[in-house]
Formats: C-alpha cells, structure tokens, sequence
C-alpha cells in the first residue's frame, strides 16, 4: 500500500468496536521477550529525493568484478530472450494456479519445465520446484525417511556443500533424524568409499551422491548407487543440471539390474509427455532394487537464472514413479476433458498442505514459478546442443585455468579426481588475505574454503564458465601472481 489510510480516530473506533484498550492488546498473545520493541536502529522517514540519493548509492556499491567464485552460484551466459519473455506480465504475475480453468498457460509452462527436468535427470517424474538447491535437499532426505518407514539414518558426504548441510541440518534436526557426515579422500577430493564400509549392515534410509560435488570433482557415482540399494537405502543425487549434458543422467546411475526393464529409471520424453506424472504403480518390484537414482535434487540456478546478489533461485526434485505420492511441492498432469481436449491440472494434491494440512508431505505450499518459467525458455532456447557447449566450454576454461595458476610459484591443484568447471588451488599464503587482495584489483577471485574445511590449509575453489576469455584467464592469473608477490 503506498500510504497507510486509517486515521487515529478511525484506529480507536476499530479498537472501541472490538473492546481493546490499545493496538498492544491485539498481540498479548505472544510474549514479551519474542517482541522487538522499539525499532531504534532506523532512521527518520526521508523525502523522495532523499531516498532516490540514498539507493543510487547503495546501487554503486554492487560493482561487476571479474568473477571466477562458483561454489553453487554459477556465471554463465543468459540470452536476452529469456528475460525479456519471462518478465512479460502474463508469466511475471503468475502465482499457483489452484483454478486451472483460469491457469491454462501457466500449467503447461509448468508442465513442459517437467517433462524437461525428469528427462534432463532420467527420471520418471518432476515437481513443478522448490525454493533453493539446499532446501531441495531438506525436503529430499524427508521424502527418503517417509519412503524407507525404518530407518531415520541418512548419510550425507563431506563433499556436499557445507551451506546445503548446514541448512538441511537446520530443517530436519527436530525431526529425528540423524545426518551423519561421511570423510572424503583427501587424495582426490571424493567421497571416501572406505569409510563406507563400517555402515554396511545398518539401518540407512538414504546416501546423499553429489555430482559434481563441492570441489568440483566428478564422484564414483555408479559405486555409491549400487552401496546405496545394496543396503537397501534410497540414492539420493544431488546434481549441478548444466553437468547432465555430458555425464550420466541420474536415472542411469549404479549397475543394471537384470530384473529391471530397459525403462527402469529412466523417464523418456515419451513416457512423461504423454502420460503427464504416473500413478503409483502398487504391483511394481521392490524400489530399491531398480537401478537409478531413486530421488534427484539440485539447484536450476545454471539454467538461466543470473547471479542476481545471491537470488531467486529455484530448487528442482525428481523422482522414481514408485515415489511419486511421497514427493513434495506441485506436480502438473496433462489430461483430457469431456470433449477430448487436452488439459492441464494440479495432481496427486493430497501430498500437499492446503488439502490435508496434518498428513502432508511437506510445508512447501508454492513454487519459484518465475524462475522454472525462465528456466524453460532458457532450455528450449539453447536446446541439447547448446547445454552440451555451455558445459564443454566451461570445464575447458576450468582446466585452463587450473594449469595457468599451477604456475604461480606455491600453487598447486589439491585434488587428483577429474573435475568439472570448479578445481581447489593450495595457494602458499593466508587465502583470506589473497582473495582480499584480488577483490582489490577488481576480481572475485574464489570461494575461501578454510573457514569450512580446514584440513585443506589455504586452500579457495575457483571456477570459470564459458563466460571467460583467455584474457580473463590471464587476468586472473596476473591478479594471482600480484596478490602473493
């Protein structure tokens, strides 16, 4: 609202009328220590003229270094279609569409971001999103406790980002359930398949397989997969999406089983296109026995979402069929009405909140629509091909840079495992001190991963796109040199 209407004479009647002594009355409620009190800390109101003074130079504040940071927040090129549609008002004011007679156009956008997300993953089904990558994996270890019943154990690798553990910490540690972290090789920055070993036996509702993982570096996801169900646990693979144009989808992760169909866990454009999301089929074999991932999370962030000072992003989910009722957030069907007409909807809604509040799966009621709608624009535009080139660039860039700063005499790449479009450098000095001193010269020189992992000593993750130049590789290179000198 531009301005607040009541009048204080009109704020005493309302009080009058309902019989409270004050506005405070209203919130008796709620003790006094949970209240804020007095807001001291801000300021007398200002002019229109103040204001406009005060964000221009507060907007100057927010300058474009040369970013070479990754850590979950990629830099890559959007074409400028993408926003200019996406911000068209018919998809910029698009909210849930609970009236799908009135929400035709925002279901199907819905519904195409789907079918290109589960066959992006290989996987049977998507959600319409959630919130962010990290909470993505929340709801992700949920979903495996409620699927497996036994066990509330979950094994969740060093190796993820340490802001995605700690926020999925935050949101099940009231739940009882257990997180326990599994060590990483410090040879070659994965996923220490040995320290595996004193869980085999146990109760394990799930394993967390990152791929890539925080360091960049590409784990031995067919082994885990196939730990995984050899323990009768869920898969959980948390994937960077932009990396699925070149490596193995998660639907086709561990080993095949010979039980298993051809299709087994890995959704085809076919199978989703025409079918919309499956039913739970009740006579299907135990889910633990078919190959695949059984749950697929991350962030869609490399999908044409910008960097934006640290958001919106959107979190995506996929899933195996045999899970579909247990998976969170909206799900769009495609069918047909009473004249044959094809038609989209909201389905399998009694997962949710606002239909059986006490048994739903979730509290994530809504979905990042905008950013799944720019997200789909971004896919059809740049289409297999142009995924393919973004993630070859990027991981040619990576390794360039990698050699070049393993120059600079105390640098050294740490881990030995094949890496995507991230590497870890060991640098000879305080790494705080050398990225402060390349944010000096106009470049964001990478993620300080001591603060996070200090085993590593000075160690930062650095990242190049397909953004990057040559020249802004050598740029990097000389700020480096600079900084340490």
């Amino acid at each position: 609202m531009p301005f607040i209407p009541h009048t204080e004479q009109d704020i005493q009647a309302m009080l009058a009328s309902i019989g409270a002594k004050n506005i405070d009355a209203l919130f008796d409620e709620i003790p006094a220590v949970l209240r804020s009190g007095k807001l001291t800390a801000i300021g007398d109101g200002l002019n229109e003229m103040q204001v406009t003074r005060l964000m221009q130079e507060r907007a100057a504040q927010d300058v474009q270094p040369l970013n070479f940071i990754g850590a979950g927040a990629y830099e890559h090129h959007i074409p400028a279609a993408v926003w200019e549609i996406a911000t068209r008002g018919e998809y910029y004011t698009a909210y849930t569409p609970y009236q799908a007679e009135a929400s035709q156009g925002t279901l199907q956008t819905l519904y195409e971001y789907q079918t290109m997300i589960a066959s992006l993953t290989g996987m049977d089904a998507s959600n319409a999103s959630l919130y962010d990558g990290a909470s993505a994996l929340a709801e992700a270890i949920l979903m495996a406790v409620r699927a497996h019943k036994t066990s509330r154990r979950v094994l969740l690798p060093a190796t993820v980002s340490p802001l995605y553990r700690s926020v999925a910490r935050s949101i099940v540690k009231l739940q009882n359930i257990e997180l326990v972290e599994i060590p990483f090789d410090i040879a070659t920055g994965t996923t220490d398949l040995n320290a595996l070993q004193q869980h085999v036996g146990s109760d394990i509702a799930a394993l967390v397989i990152p791929q890539p993982n925080f360091f960049g570096a590409l784990e031995d996801v067919d082994t885990l997969a196939d730990w995984a169900h050899a323990q009768g646990a869920l898969a959980i693979a948390l994937v960077n999406p932009l990396t699925l144009a070149l490596l193995k989808a998660p639907g086709q992760w561990g080993s095949p089983s010979p039980q298993s169909s051809p299709a087994s866990g890995r959704g085809s454009e076919r199978e989703v296109g025409q079918a919309g999301i499956l039913s739970q089929d009740k006579n299907s074999q135990n889910q633990f026995s078919i190959p695949g991932a059984d749950i697929a999370i991350g962030d869609g962030q490399p999908l044409g979402a910008p960097l934006s000072s640290g958001g919106p992003y959107f979190g995506f989910m996929c899933c195996k069929q045999a899970l579909v009722r247990q998976m969170p957030g909206r799900i769009i069907g495609r069918t047909v009405d009473l004249d044959g007409k094809p038609g989209f909807t909201l389905t399998l809604q009694a997962r949710e909140q606002h239909i059986r509040r006490a048994k739903a799966t979730s509290n994530i009621c809504s979905n990042q629509g905008l950013m799944v709608t720019a997200a789909t624009i971004h896919m059809a535009l740049l289409g297999s091909d142009g995924l393919r080139r973004t993630a070859a660039v990027s991981h040619a860039n990576t390794q360039a840079l990698a050699v070049q700063a393993s120059g600079v005499p105390g640098v050294k790449r740490l881990f030995s495992a094949p890496h995507f479009h991230e590497v870890v450098l060991h640098l000879p000095g305080s790494s705080a001190k050398v990225l402060q001193s390349m944010a000096g010269q106009g470049i964001a020189g990478g993620f300080d991963l001591k603060p996070h992992y200090p085993q590593l000593g000075n160690a930062i993750l650095v990242c190049a796109t397909e953004t990057k130049t040559n020249e802004d590789l050598q740029r990097y290179v000389a700020a480096l040199r600079h900084a340490l000198h």
